[in-house]
């Protein structure tokens, strides 16, 4: 019981400082308002799993992750070098570089515009559980199988929104740049990329939270002993739930680290979008 008003407590000091910054603007600030919800809900979670007596097999307290997580850092590492740096890597650069060149093609040929664009929303819908296994089939149960899942999966969202980016600029824009007799290759380095970074950008960071879920998804149907899907569905199958946590969490940490850098050369190479300025940044 002491336990469960301690967590209502730290729940309402976390707001209370949260409302507080909330007011307030600087870079501190908006680093500091994450940090402390965060760690507020840690200490909440904490307080109410030992408070209420919850089993660790339903949901184990945050500290029992972290030491899960520090006594398997060597197994660990090996997942994430399997799963993120060969899988989701190599398959989103692949995918999202394939993308970029089919849209430039769609963007100048207009039959394949009509054609492989409703193709396109038609093989974007398409279930992951059903296409995985059949890829895993195809290129075996190494890490090449789960990287054409991640193609898959990013292909045609980085496509659409390429295409879209490129469509971007306006009729005037393009009369323009005729008026001074440039070719399409002009056209496209000087007007038409630059306006479609936003869209590009936009399809990347999409791209970074699918290529994780692909990559993982992909090893439950077949993978080496190696990688955080196999090491998700084996410790569940052991009922070590804190090693299951212990690989969303580096799942989680990658996730976000490859958004964040993606989303950081956005604010760097489109500095002049008006998405950018807005931010104050």
């Amino acid at each position: 019981m002491i336990q469960v008003i301690g967590a209502l407590a730290v729940w309402g000091l976390g707001t209370f400082i949260n409302i507080a910054l909330a007011t307030r603007d600087g870079r501190a600030v908006r680093i500091a308002i994450p940090l402390i919800f965060g760690l507020t809900v840690l200490l909440v979670w904490e307080l109410l799993v030992r408070g209420l007596g919850v089993p660790q097999v339903i949901l184990p307290p945050p500290s029992h992750i972290a030491q899960t997580f520090a006594a398997n850092t060597e197994t660990l590492w090996r997942d994430f070098s399997q799963t993120i740096l060969k899988g989701a890597l190599s398959g989103y650069v692949i995918g999202c570089g394939a993308a970029f060149l089919t849209a430039l093609l769609v963007d100048r040929y207009n039959y394949l515009r009509r054609g492989l664009l409703p193709l396109g929303n038609f093989m974007a819908a398409l279930p992951i559980v059903g296409t995985a296994p059949i890829l895993v089939m195809w290129f075996g149960f190494g890490w090449q199988s789960k990287a054409a899942v991640v193609v898959l999966m990013v292909y045609f969202p980085m496509l659409v929104n390429t295409v879209a980016g490129l469509q971007d600029t306006s009729a005037m824009q393009r009369d323009l740049m005729r008026t001074y007799a440039s070719s399409w290759g002009q056209t496209l380095r000087k007007l038409r990329l630059p306006a479609a970074l936003p869209f590009i950008f936009n399809g990347l960071k999409i791209s970074t939270t699918l290529a994780l879920v692909g990559a993982i998804v992909a090893e439950f149907f077949g993978s080496p002993t190696v990688g955080l899907g196999f090491r998700i569905s084996t410790s569940i199958g052991q009922l070590d739930l804190g090693m299951v946590w212990s690989a969303i969490v580096v799942s989680a940490l990658a996730g976000t680290a490859t958004y964040g850098l993606v989303a950081w050369l956005e604010q760097k190479t489109t500095f002049w979008h008006a998405s950018q300025r807005k931010t104050g940044r």
